[in-house]
């Protein structure tokens, strides 16, 4: 069983101020994998301090030095990927394939990236007379989740070091071994002491602690819509930069061609992958009423062909990360159903044979955007096919939404799916399959503001100054 009881601050690891534990359950197997120590406000008020005082030092570091301290965390970084990937599988239910494969990728996916973006990046530039600055904002606080947790600490922890900020990072409560573990990467490569800090604990008592802290300069928040307004109130008394990657409830646009079966079948897939965990999925899937048929027949056989089971075996799905999000994704699955959505694959309870363990069958709908299943964010492996009659009404039912995380557009003619692109209000669209580390990520509308991964991710993490009469 593993116990992770103490928290790392101004370069060292330290006992929690209080005496607060909480267990962590597996959720393949519904039994304790271990403790972890609950922080409070006074361990906050440390791992800022230390943040605070290493600031003035590490802001000042040279481009070489932030490049040489990267290239020396993906040393020890691919040292423990094999330990990053048992944790996440362990804490959260990933398969081990996908938990040693994708999740731990994209850690290394964003170090690379920021490495490339800090060798390129322009701090300074000059207008006429004027020099333009961008400098390092200050103490930030990152507030990451459970669903991909490495991507999600990685793609905050890294631009942060690479712009020269200090930082307190909370991890979240279910998923806290693999950040205790990137911690240690940290510690290992030699982060200088109060660069780095991490404290675990509850969001309602770490996070507020710093979204309401007078030494707190910014937050960056991945997490529910709900949460992100709190953390935006809290934070406006100091009036502190607030970075918000919220919810999601992206479409996926299949277009009328001969290789409509093939995206749908992709699309069902790739929106079963994590257990369907995944803010930016496309869990709206809009296809040709002429082709329902075919998309259903697709549809159903690739949510049928998802093996779902022990995420220590050779499975493509595991369980969702507790009983609170197992009890959640069921009630949306009886919401559809007693809504009149057709159910098409899946349905309520567990897989046939699961007898324990959080695991939700793959399921599939056909219904409109007016049915719950299609307005709110379940984060399971939940979709619903919904027809369209043309392109314009495909774009029209995909904008129909609070959210903006994403899109996608798939078909065999590539201008016209560049052109639905461009008609979508989301902040990353995904054309026939394209992925890209360089490229920003982030919301429009209810699913936040600002932008991660890239060069565009360190712009949340500087300021900017005018120096004018420079010469």
């Amino acid at each position: 069983m593993r116990e992770y009881l103490k928290f790392y601050i101004d370069g060292a690891w330290v006992d929690p101020q209080g005496s607060g534990t909480q267990d962590l359950i597996n959720p393949a197997n519904e039994e304790v994998s271990g403790r972890i120590a609950l922080g409070d406000k006074f361990d906050v008020d440390k791992a800022v301090a230390a943040a605070r005082k290493a600031f003035p030092a590490w802001s000042q570091s040279t481009r070489e030095d932030r490049l040489e301290l990267l290239k020396a965390i993906k040393a020890e970084f691919e040292k423990r990927q094999p330990d990053l990937a048992a944790a996440i599988t362990e804490e959260m239910g990933a398969p081990a394939s996908l938990a040693g494969g994708f999740h731990t990728f994209l850690g290394i996916g964003h170090l690379d990236a920021a490495i490339v973006a800090l060798e390129n990046y322009e701090f300074e530039q000059k207008h006429g007379d004027t020099l333009i600055r961008k400098e390092p904002i200050g103490v930030c606080g990152l507030i990451t989740p459970w669903n991909w947790p490495i991507n999600q600490v990685t793609v905050k922890v890294f631009p942060a070091l690479a712009t020269g900020c200090t930082m307190v990072l909370k991890p979240p409560q279910l998923a806290a071994y693999s950040a205790q573990i990137l911690a240690e990467v940290l510690d290992a490569a030699g982060v200088p002491a109060g660069v780095f800090n991490m404290v675990q604990g509850k969001g309602s008592v770490i996070g507020h602690a710093l979204s309401t802290h007078p030494d707190v300069d910014m937050i960056s928040f991945t997490g529910s819509e709900p949460v992100g307004v709190q953390i935006q109130k809290d934070a406006a008394d100091t009036v502190k930069r607030v970075c918000l990657e919220l919810g999601g409830k992206s479409p996926y646009i299949v277009l009328d061609d001969g290789s409509l079966t093939e995206k749908v079948a992709g699309a069902v897939s790739g929106t079963m992958i994590n257990s369907g965990q995944t803010c930016s999925a496309g869990t709206r899937l809009l296809v040709p009423a002429a082709r329902l048929d075919d998309a259903k027949q697709a549809a159903a056989k690739a949510a049928n062909d998802t093996s779902v089971g022990d995420p220590a075996g050779n499975v493509a799905m595991g369980p969702v990360v507790s009983a609170d999000q197992f009890e959640t994704v069921q009630g949306y699955i009886e919401k559809g159903i007693a809504e009149g959505a057709e159910l098409v694959a899946g349905g309520p309870g567990r897989p046939e044979g699961l007898d324990k363990g959080y695991f939700v069958k793959p399921t599939v709908f056909v219904g409109d955007n007016t049915m719950t299943i299609a307005r709110e964010e379940i984060f399971g492996p939940v979709l619903v096919m919904i027809p369209y009659y043309d392109i314009d009404e495909a774009v029209d039912i995909a904008n129909d939404t609070p959210f903006g995380l994403a899109g996608y557009v798939d078909g065999e003619n590539q201008e016209a799916c560049r052109a639905i692109a461009k008609r979508l209000r989301a902040g990353a669209i995904y054309v026939n399959g394209g992925f890209d580390f360089n490229a920003p990520f982030g919301g429009y509308k209810r699913s936040g503001n600002g932008r991660e991964w890239g060069a565009e991710g360190f712009e949340e993490y500087l300021e900017t100054k005018a120096i004018v009469g420079h010469g």
